[in-house]
């Protein structure tokens, strides 16, 4: 499973993928994170606000950084964990 954080680099992209490595440890889950910067790929997922993360291609969040319990929820109801 690949999971992507959207964003420019900002405070938020580093705290949404400092809570979704915690949601995923939580989880007992290991997915390989990658952070994107690049505003055109960033444009390529319809993402309008950022930080946004994206599993396998799919955007689940997108313009808020939630906390790693619901986190722990979004990865879960994608088969995670």
């Amino acid at each position: 499973m690949i999971i992507k954080v959207l964003g420019s680099g900002c405070a938020n992209c580093e705290q949404l993928e400092a809570r979704t490595r915690t949601a995923l440890a939580e989880l007992g889950a290991v997915a390989q994170i990658e952070h994107v910067v690049d505003l055109g790929e960033i444009a390529g997922y319809g993402v309008m606000r950022t930080p946004a993360l994206v599993v396998d291609d799919q955007v689940v969040v997108s313009g808020r950084v939630p906390t790693a319990g619901q986190l722990r929820e979004v990865l879960a109801g994608l088969g995670l964990g």
